[in-house]
């Protein structure tokens, strides 16, 4: 499997920026940046996927979109960035699109994405994308959560500050809700601190270590 700085090398179309650059879990720190807005997807009673919004930094956007504006008017319209939204999703596949869904401690596995596509505002790239699961999860199973995190900490994943986590179709009584009541806090650290922070906890694991895990939930009727 390829490390993750190698699927944003790939994902940014560049072959110098980050080539071989790789994320030992003993120097493990964020390069890129990756702010979310999540919906867990309902229909007929069952959880049958998420939709993902991912806001990348300023500093990705830019080695991203180099050379993207192909009629030179300043801007990137969605037809310009299909290309490199395609190239996302195949870099992203080595590693679950970095969505990780568990039922009790049984892991719950998505198929492929659906409609991604890619928005350039106000200086920033979003990528929008669809995650089906291969098989829907009934809404008062118990025990459903869900977690978006990079294992290598290359990529830092942290929640829109104020609506970050969305239903769509739900049954009345369902709430999707971060289980960590600090989650954000120690990515923001993170991204305050740089490199010291990491050098003094080692880094090892930092990752996973930061996942920020959902809880989603339905009462019984």
């Amino acid at each position: 499997m390829r490390n993750a700085a190698a699927a944003l090398t790939v994902a940014a179309l560049t072959v110098t920026a980050f080539a071989g650059m790789t994320a030992s879990p003993a120097s493990a720190h964020p390069h890129v940046w990756v702010t979310y807005e999540t919906t867990i997807v309902y229909d007929k009673g069952s959880v049958t996927g998420v939709e993902h919004v991912w806001t990348f930094d300023d500093m990705y956007t830019a080695m991203a979109v180099q050379g993207l504006d192909k009629n030179n008017d300043g801007t990137y319209d969605r037809e310009e960035l299909a290309e490199l939204a395609k190239v996302n999703m195949d870099g992203l596949k080595d590693f679950d699109y970095f969505t990780f869904a568990k039922l009790g401690t049984a892991d719950v596995k998505f198929s492929g994405p659906a409609e991604p596509w890619l928005e350039h505002v106000n200086g920033i790239l979003r990528l929008h994308f669809k995650l089906p699961l291969v098989t829907p999860v009934l809404a008062e199973a118990e025990g459903l959560s869900m977690s978006i995190y990079d294992p290598s900490f290359f990529i830092a994943f942290e929640p829109e500050k104020t609506d970050a986590l969305k239903l769509a179709g739900a049954p009345d009584g369902c709430q999707a809700v971060f289980a960590d009541p600090q989650a954000g806090k120690n990515a923001e650290d993170a991204k305050k601190l740089g490199e010291a922070f990491f050098q003094q906890l080692g880094g090892q694991n930092y990752g996973q270590g930061q996942a920020k895990s959902v809880a989603i939930t339905c009462k019984k009727s």
